[in-house]
């Protein structure tokens, strides 16, 4: 099955949707879309996707329908954007993104052609990893011709970077060439009238998404599914939605605090409070362990409060 998760824009899970395992992701976006717009009675829409998702279809359904969209673009197969969008010369407008303590460099601009809006982005930080990639595969690439071009061809890696001279091979420089143009760039195609970082920076946050896919499949544990029936695989999707849910409330919580917390250790320090039953002198008690930092965080977050950590049990 092919599970989704609608998201807002503030990261809250909305709603889940599922669908055959052989559902192609661009046909099933706009059914999705008509469904939620009836179900949840929203007037005004922003479909920000990524390039699995589009296709000329989609984008004429999305322009039918007067949606907005922030899609993002195969710039490496679409030629306009290749062969003309590329090679524009309008300048960037830089822009630093602080991320996991770091900062990384990006920048952005608008181009326009042939009534359709485009918007050109730059990561500086994975354009030298594609350069350094690039430079690897090359040198890889010398060394491997040097004893013999045979295996080359089954290697997709090298077969780019390939020319054929009557039965061999040499390096084409003119397509590393052509390959360093799009070093750290991803082009977006949209009908909005954001500029071009805002643009950016709302298709950035597609991060949110993955990232809540992958606490559903680690953290939660939503894979694998051993179940039989569509009732209790969807009571078991619809178990891990509710529980994405409370992850992100009790979040914001923790966020009101002013703090940050872990949820390997929230889980973890949550699994360790335990309650152990003793008898003295006749009498039944019941000893609570001291909760770790991370659970402590979570609880006065949630507002709950642990019992005394020594208690009589007294039989009713």
């Amino acid at each position: 099955m092919i599970l989704a998760v609608l998201i807002d824009g503030d990261g809250r899970p909305v709603c889940t949707e599922m669908w055959p395992g052989n559902t192609a992701d661009a046909g099933s976006l706009i059914p999705v879309v008509d469904r939620l717009r009836k179900r949840f009675s929203i007037q005004r829409v922003c479909i920000v996707a990524d390039r699995g998702m589009i296709s000329a279809e989609t984008i004429a359904e999305l322009e039918a329908r007067k949606l907005f969209y922030i899609l993002g673009v195969r710039e490496r197969s679409d030629k306009l954007v290749r062969d003309l969008v590329l090679d524009d010369p309008a300048p960037f407008v830089p822009l630093f993104v602080s991320k996991r303590g770091k900062t990384i460099d990006y920048e952005a601009k608008a181009v326009t052609l042939s009534g359709r809006r485009y918007i050109v982005c730059r990561n500086y930080e994975q354009a030298k990893k594609d350069s350094e990639d690039r430079a690897s595969i090359l040198a890889a690439l010398a060394r491997q011709l040097k004893k013999g071009d045979k295996a080359l061809i089954g290697n997709t890696g090298y077969r780019r970077f390939l020319q054929t001279i009557g039965e061999g091979f040499v390096i084409d420089a003119a397509k590393a060439e052509e390959d360093a143009k799009f070093d750290g760039i991803f082009v977006l195609r949209t009908n909005t009238d954001l500029g071009p970082l805002d643009a950016m920076l709302c298709y950035k946050q597609l991060w949110t998404v993955e990232q809540t896919f992958r606490t559903a499949k680690s953290l939660l544990a939503t894979r694998p599914i051993f179940h039989k029936l569509d009732e209790t695989i969807r009571g078991h999707v619809a178990c891990s939605f509710l529980a994405l849910v409370l992850k992100k409330a009790l979040e914001d919580r923790i966020a009101e605090l002013g703090r940050t917390g872990s949820w390997p250790d929230i889980l973890a320090d949550l699994a360790s409070l335990t309650e152990t039953e003793i008898e003295q002198d006749g009498k039944r008690f019941l000893l609570r362990s001291p909760p770790r930092p991370a659970a402590s965080l979570a609880l006065r977050a949630a507002g709950v409060a642990l019992p005394p950590t020594i208690r009589q049990v007294v039989e009713a």
